[in-house]
């Protein structure tokens, strides 16, 4: 197939309007349903899992560390999830691996809910609890990758920051719904019962909402990019793709998505789990009230990621990534003090600052990422950039966070720790070449041009 012949052919011209809104629509509603899985994990890690799961200390910070470390273990899966479904990803197409992922999720999930605890099997309780998080974290460490270029992919080179934005929207989402669940079970029902069954209707729902994620999905479209890309592969025999090409190729855009992904990870998790765990061990504050704080968060973080996605394209991405950066930096210093005024007002609005500071890292990412990397092994490089950093951020976040909280009963540490993390996303915003309204043919252009081979010259 001929330059020519690819840029004329039907593959080529993206979709616009309503289609595009489809794509963002479908995207978005099996994000939000693998997010509201895998974050349900995390608040029941904080409220229930620490007692459930883990044998009595006298100590109930004990419990919430061992409950953090199994919550770790979805982290260390999801880069061999991004390796894994990246590969298929570049390889087969973005939606067959979403359809997967999403299945592999909500099963996981659904027998989470079903697992007996510590006083009824003793220490195979954590142990199976482990192993299930580790199938979820390898199929979320699949799933963002695909989700964000699906749309990032589809979307026109002036307006790409806003309408990748919004898959990222859908994980606010996806915990407001979680946290929405534990909410009305625990406002329902006495302490007792939510902690030895009422958590489990949050888990058991999984296998209802994933039917619908599943279906959604199954109408999402390739991106024409995509397609002319698998068509170049299936030509150019010379030519690789996936894990092991972009690794060899591109180590500088790996490592400068990590560096993104650095101090967002980290200062989301202390936002949404250490904030919880440090209401309730320091100032006993009550598990609906913390709840409820969350849910306008999350409801305000959504409405804000798009907002910022538009910035993204008018303003820069270097600028506004800056902008997260920096600011987050300072979050902890006036957040916590707000924390032990234990007004609740104020609780909340230092929640919901911080979110809104994170989206300011966060809306660009997507654009950012895809621009990294050429077609032909995007789905393996955005995979691994984000989903490796995890296991030393996003992972590790609350379980130092709270460790450092029981040997010292300071947050002091943890502010420290959230400072270095943004020195680092600065410095890696820094090293980025701006890349506002770049078409990602001209990404695939300048890759062909170090293979030496031809592509499609054509421009959304």
């Amino acid at each position: 197939m001929s330059v020519e012949q690819r840029s004329a052919s039907p593959a080529a011209s993206a979709p616009q309007g309503a289609g595009l809104k489809k794509i963002v629509a479908a995207s978005m509603v099996g994000t939000v349903v693998e997010w509201y899985e895998f974050f349900l994990y995390a608040t029941a890690a904080t409220l229930v899992f620490g007692k459930y799961f883990f044998p009595a200390t006298g100590n109930e910070l004990d419990g919430i560390i061992q409950a953090f470390i199994t919550y770790a273990v979805g982290f260390v899966a999801r880069p061999l999830g991004g390796i894994v479904f990246g590969q298929i990803g570049d390889k087969l197409g973005r939606k067959p691996t979403l359809q997967l992922t999403i299945v592999i999720i909500g099963v996981s999930t659904f027998l989470m809910g079903c697992l007996p605890g510590f006083a009824e099997i003793g220490y195979l309780a954590p142990a199976l609890l482990v192993f299930l998080r580790f199938i979820q974290g390898f199929a979320l460490g699949g799933e963002w990758g695909g989700a964000v270029l699906l749309v990032a992919e589809h979307s026109p080179n002036k307006s790409r920051g806003f309408w990748s934005s919004w898959p990222q929207s859908a994980v606010p989402v996806g915990n407001l719904l979680a946290t929405l669940v534990l909410f009305v079970m625990s406002n329902i029902l006495s302490s007792a019962d939510f902690l030895s069954w009422g958590w489990r209707v949050a888990f058991w729902l999984s296998a209802a909402i994933v039917f619908v994620g599943y279906y959604i999905r199954t109408n999402v479209s390739e991106s024409p990019i995509f397609l002319e890309a698998k068509a170049q592969l299936e030509q150019e025999q010379a030519v690789s793709y996936g894990v092991g090409e972009v690794i060899r190729k591109y180590p500088k855009g790996i490592l400068q998505a990590m560096g993104l992904r650095f101090a967002e990870n980290i200062m989301y998790y202390l936002v949404v789990s250490f904030a919880i765990v440090y209401l309730k061990s320091v100032h006993k504050y009550d598990t609906s009230s913390l709840l409820l704080a969350l849910l306008i968060a999350h409801l305000i973080h959504f409405l804000v990621i798009p907002q910022v996605g538009r910035l993204v394209d008018s303003w820069g991405r270097k600028p506004v990534y800056l902008v997260g950066a920096i600011t987050g930096a300072t979050w902890p210093f006036f957040a916590f003090p707000m924390f032990d005024t234990k007004n609740a007002v104020v609780i909340v609005l230092a929640v919901t600052i911080g979110l809104c500071l994170h989206a300011f890292m966060y809306a660009g990412q997507p654009a950012i990422m895809a621009e990294l990397f050429p077609t032909r092994m995007r789905y393996a490089g955005v995979s691994l950039g984000s989903q490796v950093t995890s296991i030393f951020a996003g992972s590790l976040a609350p379980l130092l966070a709270t460790q450092w909280l029981k040997d010292t009963g300071s947050w002091v540490p943890t502010a420290i720790y959230l400072v270095v993390a943004c020195a680092v996303t600065t410095v890696a915003v820094l090293s980025l070449k701006e890349t506002k309204g770049i078409a990602l043919e001209e990404v695939d252009r300048a890759d062909a041009e170090r293979e030496g081979l031809a592509v499609a010259a054509t421009s959304r």
